[in-house]
């Protein structure tokens, strides 16, 4: 044997050690970031703060205040019509869009998806301005009655439509066209026909995205804050508990109820997917879509409204931004725009948001890349393959006011080594990270399996390290797939409310909770200010991501066409 050869195999239990134990490290450290703060608000959750011993009494005792019991009604309720409403137009906006030959696809998809760019507060800040008591369309809701639940509700559907409408515009893109016509020479009238064939091929879609809309729904304080009125609901409960009452027991006691929907949602959408068959083989033949002047028109129409409702109240927080004093000075104006000068923590919350996301973004996607890469390519990480992907899919069912709340409880502890991160940005990022980690990691996963094993066999069998096949290989193919995951992160940190409002300190405050701390100043324009430059970044972060996806398709991704 040669020198080079005895060198190789001495090296490559090394590197083999190397991958496993860097796969460990990743899923310690996501342990950390989910276990600990979990386990730390459950125990929270059942300590006595007068005696402090376990037990049920704290709990039992939260659960009997008054309110506890009308807030949790409340939720439900809220919940559910909010579900009832946004399922109907998601799915006929999304059969429009994959379905009808209408023009303007393009732009109506974009329109439709524009309030994933704002914070869930901006809604509740444009409905004051149209429906208030100073609205300009106040005659609508007469004696004020948008504070309350149908003014929170319009605030959901427009913050839950788009992430209905991503899940239904998946599950209808996919469609046999033997199956149509099948049931058109059998006799099969349109209505047969989405019954038989439509029907149950996107059943696992409309159920996923009732799940998604019910549980953000329950979880999200941020319209009820703004335009609930009266009408309480338990996650606004946590955070006058936790916020407003310094009693972070009852609010410990809330976010395990939070939890329960949370989980519920996550089991039934895993045994609905477990029961979801393939409804699209090998030879099925793409549908293609005829022109019909009525249908497409009716469409287009449809889309046009839906899309125009959601634009105007998009477009009411950004006008109220730029208004000197609303309803009596409607000059154009920029005053609004000097936060130094109210109470929200300044331009400096806006740079810390700026800071974090970018962070969020750098390390989140390194950590999800690098974790999905080492247990689905590399041999020697896969005995941690089940702990990370069981981890991964943990934040799916933790609400991200329970999350952050656990964050206090876990790294704020003086016995916990890890105390001195707490009140810095970097908890922000983890949080951030843990918070949003689900949807990278499916993605990462979902690149990485469409990569055949034979890369791996053949840089081991000519002994490439599997460092450099993954820097030769698999990064440049899987790069459109870690630019999506690291927009995902940035955007998803910028409009973030519920998993950071907890964590924060002066310090450190953030862009989205300013605009919550000025909304309850009074300063209700500075707040639509700033939920406008949060539009604004992210709209001008997704431009930018796009840009570079286009740059590397010319350059490296050419073998794709």
């Amino acid at each position: 044997m040669s020198a080079a050869m005895m060198q190789a195999a001495q090296q490559r239990p090394r590197s083999e050690i190397f991958a496993w134990g860097l796969a460990g490290l990743c899923v310690l450290v996501l342990a950390m970031m989910l276990i600990g703060p979990l386990v730390a608000i459950l125990s929270q959750a059942f300590i006595d703060p007068a005696s402090g011993q376990w037990g049920w009494q704290s709990m039992a005792a939260s659960l009997a205040a008054p309110g506890m019991l009308q807030s949790t009604l409340n939720s439900v309720q809220l919940a559910l019509v909010t579900t009832l409403i946004v399922l109907p137009l998601a799915y006929l906006y999304a059969a429009a869009l994959c379905r009808t030959a209408m023009p303007g696809k393009g732009l109506m998809r974009m329109l439709a998806l524009l309030p994933l760019l704002a914070p869930s507060l901006l809604p509740g800040i444009a409905l004051v301005y149209l429906f208030g008591n100073q609205g300009i369309l106040k005659s609508w809701f007469p004696d004020g009655s948008i504070y309350g639940f149908w003014g929170i509700v319009i605030a959901q559907v427009f913050y839950t439509f788009p992430h209905a409408l991503m899940i239904l515009l998946t599950a209808l893109r996919v469609a046999d066209a033997r199956l149509y016509e099948a049931a058109t020479v059998l006799g099969a009238g349109k209505i047969r026909q989405w019954l038989t064939v439509t029907l149950p091929s996107v059943r696992y879609g409309l159920l996923s995205a009732a799940v998604v809309v019910f549980t953000l729904v329950v979880i999200d304080f941020g319209a009820a804050k703004v335009i609930g009125g009266q009408f309480n609901v338990l996650a606004l409960e946590a955070y006058k508990q936790v916020i407003g009452q310094q009693n972070f027991s009852r609010g410990a006691v809330i976010g395990v109820l939070l939890l329960i929907p949370a989980l519920l949602s996550f089991v039934l959408d895993h045994l609905a997917q477990r029961k979801q068959q393939a409804m699209l083989g090998a030879r099925a033949q793409p549908l293609v879509v005829q022109r019909q002047p009525l249908r497409d028109g009716l469409a287009l129409l449809f889309c046009t409204l839906v899309s125009g409702a959601l634009l105007s109240i998009l477009a009411m927080a950004v006008a109220a931004a730029f208004i000197k004093l609303w309803p009596y000075q409607m000059q154009f104006s920029l005053n609004h725009f000097n936060f130094d000068d109210v109470d929200g923590g300044g331009w400096g919350a806006f740079y810390n948001s700026l800071l974090m996301s970018l962070g969020t973004a750098v390390f989140g996607t390194l950590l999800v890349f690098v974790g999905a890469w080492l247990t689905e390519k590399v041999a020697a990480a896969q005995p941690w393959r089940q702990a990370l992907h069981l981890l991964a899919m943990l934040p799916m069912a933790v609400p991200g006011l329970v999350l952050g709340l656990g964050y206090v409880f876990f790294f704020n502890h003086p016995s916990n080594p890890l105390h001195g991160v707490y009140g810095t940005q970097a908890i922000l990022v983890l949080c951030s990270i843990a918070h949003f980690y689900t949807t990278a990691h499916l993605t990462a996963v979902t690149a990485l399996k469409q990569l055949d094993r034979e890369f791996e066999a053949v840089a081991a069998s000519l002994k490439v390290p599997f460092w450099l096949t993954a820097w030769r290989v698999t990064l440049p193919v899987c790069l459109p797939a870690v630019l999506d995951i690291a927009r995902y992160f940035f955007v998803g940190t910028m409009t973030t409310v519920s998993a950071v409002v907890f964590i924060y300190t002066p310090d450190t405050m953030l862009a989205s909770v300013s605009v919550l701390n000025m909304d309850d100043a009074g300063d209700t324009a500075a707040a639509a200010a700033m939920a406008s430059l949060i539009v604004a970044s992210s709209a001008l972060a997704c431009a930018i991501f796009a840009v570079l996806s286009w740059l590397l398709q010319r350059k490296s991704q050419r073998w794709r066409d």
